[in-house]
């Protein structure tokens, strides 16, 4: 069959390759560089982490609102300008995490994605030649102490219930393996298992590059809707024109949102803003990847400098970047390792992008209402990345007709109906 992928980010990228795998003929279809700074996947944090099952909503939340709307300095900040408008996503989003219930059953959901993420991503990067680009050091959790660690005991417990395992490290054994960390942290977690990419960007442009290079086509245009007969899809309408294929898939992030419409589903889909800086030069910073979590935001060293990312704003996608969000990153980090002084020649790259989340913190996957030859492989939030390798297996398997490897039905488009 001809499968037109939407999008070329970690995603599309992933379920192009495993199209081409299964023997289709597949056109990737992407307005942008793949890999591109556009792209979610380019300015993720970099973790691969089978830890991320928690979802953002939890028990209690709601409490948190007003300070959220109050406070610009805040790990999560929601526009004002824009509250009539994501409210209905927003009570959707504090119900899906009201109960422990509904996050235990999120974050098993999200387990099925997560629990081989490093190991898919491994094995993906070597066949491809590209061990180079993913490490499998560990990711460490800094605490000021362990009653700081025990405060977060409903996430650990998440973890725990679907698998994680990890490394508790008292002072000594903590600063052994970071010694440019604060000497305020005094407590570590060490997810053992735990994998990050030295240059996302890099990554998932070298995965679409395979997929050509395999017979897959890349096409510059953009998607604007769907040719149909009767429930049947003829052809994807795009900025340069029609393009004729039998099955089509809708992997463009944020962008998803009006495509899914235009097959037949309402999805509650917004962008949550995220902001990443890199210190290019930066020197006694860590060595492996660390979420001091009293910032909540990873730290990673890449191969074009230190990335400093994390920050959730809910606006948007029209709204001009805060860069102040990115200040306050730099700010932390510089208070986070002792001696991480700016220096003249020290370069800053600033980067803003869409995370495209769901209400239920769980992404979009399966058939749409109006065409079972339209599939949706979007709204995977924070786990977009970790989560593209087996996320593109599935989809192949279901534009194939085979039943995928593990139960999708937590995903389904029509949970929203």
């Amino acid at each position: 069959m001809h499968v037109i992928v939407i999008g070329a980010g970690i995603v599309g990228a992933s379920a192009a390759l495993e199209l081409i795998r299964d023997g289709h003929q597949v056109t990737i279809l992407e307005a942008g560089e793949p890999g591109g700074r556009q792209s979610a996947s380019y300015g993720h944090g970099c973790w691969i982490s089978p830890a991320s099952v928690v979802p953002m909503s939890m028990p209690g939340l709601w409490k948190q609102i007003p300070s959220y709307l109050l406070n610009p300095k805040g790990p999560l900040v929601i526009s004002w300008r824009h509250i009539i408008k994501l409210l209905p996503w927003l009570v959707r989003f504090l119900i899906a995490g009201s109960t422990v219930a509904r996050v235990e059953k999120t974050a098993r959901a999200l387990s099925t994605l997560l629990g081989d993420s490093p190991q898919r991503h491994l094995k993906l990067a070597e066949e491809l030649g590209l061990s180079h680009l993913i490490r499998q050091e560990g990711l460490l959790y800094a605490y000021p102490g362990r009653q700081n660690f025990e405060a977060e005991k409903l996430s650990w417990h998440l973890r725990s219930m679907t698998g994680l395992r990890w490394k508790e490290l008292n002072a000594r054994q903590l600063h052994t393996r970071e010694p440019h960390l604060s000497n305020r942290y005094n407590f570590g977690v060490l997810a053992e298992d735990g994998a990050h990419c030295v240059d996302p960007g890099a990554y998932v442009a070298a995965i679409v590059s395979a997929a050509i290079a395999r017979g897959a086509t890349l096409v510059k245009a953009r998607a604007n809707g769907f040719v149909f007969d009767d429930n049947s899809l003829i052809a994807v309408e795009t900025d340069s024109g029609r393009l004729e294929c039998d099955r089509a898939v809708i992997a463009s992030g944020v962008w998803s949102k009006a495509l899914a419409r235009k097959a037949g589903d309402r999805i509650p889909l917004e962008a949550e803003r995220g902001y990443h800086g890199v210190l290019v030069c930066a020197e006694q910073g860590p060595l492996h990847p660390v979420m001091p979590s009293d910032g909540k935001m990873a730290n990673t060293p890449t191969s074009k400098g230190l990335r400093l990312s994390g920050q959730v704003e809910l606006a948007s996608v029209e709204t001009p970047p805060n860069w102040k969000r990115v200040d306050i990153l730099i700010e932390h980090a510089l208070s986070t390792y002792d001696h991480l002084t700016p220096r003249a020649e020290m370069k800053l790259d600033r980067w803003m992008g869409h995370r495209p989340s769901t209400p239920d913190g769980l992404p979009v996957i399966g058939a749409s209402s109006r065409s079972n030859n339209v599939f949706y492989a979007f709204g995977h939030g924070h786990v977009g990345f970790a989560s593209g390798p087996i996320t593109g297996r599935i989809v192949a398997d279901m534009v194939s007709g085979k039943a995928p490897t593990s139960s999708i039905e937590a995903f389904s488009p029509r949970r929203f109906a």
